[in-house]
């Protein structure tokens, strides 16, 4: 399959930079606010369809598979129409996943909401492929790692935004009653009763999805895009062997993995009566301290990516977070709740500083790259569902050490590029 001509080299006809860079903000807000909303679907659909942890986890495997599918498609398309039309074409997809909702709710199925979450990520996939390399290109190549943490920033925000607002419209309504004590007509009243306020959520996001849409598609052509020669688009799997920009993609397999299984689990992890013994509703809403870290540290991290190595700073960003997963899982009340809910501070640097630090030197291939790091994000599948297989196996502590894992292989990734130079 051949892909068109790309946009590489950009320039504004009516813009500043900086007033392009504020679009690419908000695109970050956008789609990181709608992936953290997962973590508080979690403990509302494990309540409702009585599943136990692996099967809610493929709240995150459906998610999360977009990215494996939907990437490099994404990429060919940034190719043929450009980014800003890209951008308002992932916009409209969100929008239609969030539509889904509505029937999702009327058949209270659960297979429904994996459905409508798998076309709602699929767009967040097309928004995230322009994102990352339009947010590297608008600027000085000098600034590069630390402008993508600011932008990421805006993502964090987003992330701590929507889960606090969100436990409070899906989780507050959380039942008393036991779903599994109900017969099937009882269960099916029940479940399109509470999945209710899933879908007003959720069409309040369509709502200003589609107004984003129309702003983004009304600029459309104030990018001067370059064009480069047409390559397969499956020509971007030979970037994989150029070592540096593997590693890097594995990186971000992993890290989205641990990230995803850590906020997934933290509402029920919180709610445990060893550790906060809180109710849903207020578990869901400490979530917003999770991400909130992560939005406090990208603002940190920009500034000490300017004047630290990128690569020991990511290094003792994932040390950091192993040691608080440590603590979490070998203690109990304030300390072990509170250690987790601090892995999002560490978490703030690393998907950023791994992309910039896999992708310097691909030039031309910037929005191959995308796409393939893109495709990484697929841990955010995988990662999370073998977590929840530990979880139902071993326990929540337990599982805890999946994720560590993880930071390892991080911490291992960021001594490596140091002696990997571009390619």
């Amino acid at each position: 399959m051949a892909l068109a001509p790309a946009s590489t080299s950009l320039a504004s006809h009516d813009d500043t930079p900086a007033d392009l860079r504020w679009f690419v903000f908000a695109l970050f807000f956008i789609f990181g606010g709608i992936t953290s909303l997962n973590d508080v679907l979690i403990p509302k659909l494990k309540s409702l369809f009585t599943l136990d942890y692996a099967e809610v986890m493929l709240v995150q495997s459906a998610f999360f598979a977009a990215y494996f599918l939907v990437s490099l498609p994404a990429a060919a398309i940034v190719r043929r129409i450009g980014y800003m039309r890209t951008a308002a074409l992932g916009l409209v997809t969100m929008t239609a996943g969030c539509l889904m909702f509505i029937p999702a709710s009327v058949s209270a199925v659960f297979p429904a909401f994996l459905a409508a979450l798998f076309v709602l990520a699929s767009g967040v996939t097309i928004v995230q492929v322009v994102a990352n390399p339009l947010i590297s290109m608008l600027g000085r190549a000098e600034t590069v790692h630390s402008r993508l943490t600011f932008a990421q920033a805006f993502n964090a925000l987003g992330t701590t935004v929507f889960p606090f607002f969100g436990a409070r419209l899906i989780l507050g309504s959380l039942p008393d009653i036991d779903p599994a004590a109900l017969d099937a007509a009882a269960l099916a009243t029940l479940r399109a009763q509470e999945t209710g306020v899933i879908v007003t959520t959720y069409l309040g996001i369509a709502a200003a999805l589609v107004i984003v849409a129309v702003a983004v598609w009304l600029r459309r052509d104030r990018l001067a895009e370059t064009p480069v020669p047409r390559i397969s688009m499956f020509a971007a799997f030979d970037l994989l062997k150029r070592p540096r920009f593997a590693l890097g993609a594995l990186a971000i397999f992993v890290y989205v993995g641990a990230e995803v299984s850590i906020g997934s689990l933290l509402a029920n992890f919180l709610m445990q009566a060893d550790t906060l013994a809180v109710a849903a509703q207020s578990a869901g809403e400490l979530i917003a301290f999770y991400w909130g870290g992560a939005m406090i540290g990208r603002f940190i991290g920009a500034g000490l990516l300017r004047r630290f190595e990128p690569a020991l700073v990511l290094c003792a960003f994932a040390v950091g977070a192993g040691l608080l997963l440590l603590t979490s899982a070998n203690t109990v009340g304030l300390v072990a709740g509170w250690s987790l809910i601090a892995i999002g501070l560490m978490n703030s640097i690393m998907f950023p500083t791994i992309f910039s630090l896999a992708s310097e030197g691909l030039g031309t291939r910037a929005a191959e790259g995308s796409g393939i790091i893109c495709m990484a994000i697929v841990g955010g599948a995988i990662v999370p569902l073998v977590t929840g297989v530990a979880a139902d196996g071993l326990g929540l502590r337990a599982a805890l050490f999946v994720p560590l894992a993880c930071y390892v292989y991080i911490a291992g990734f960021a001594l490596a590029t140091r002696r990997l130079t571009p390619q």
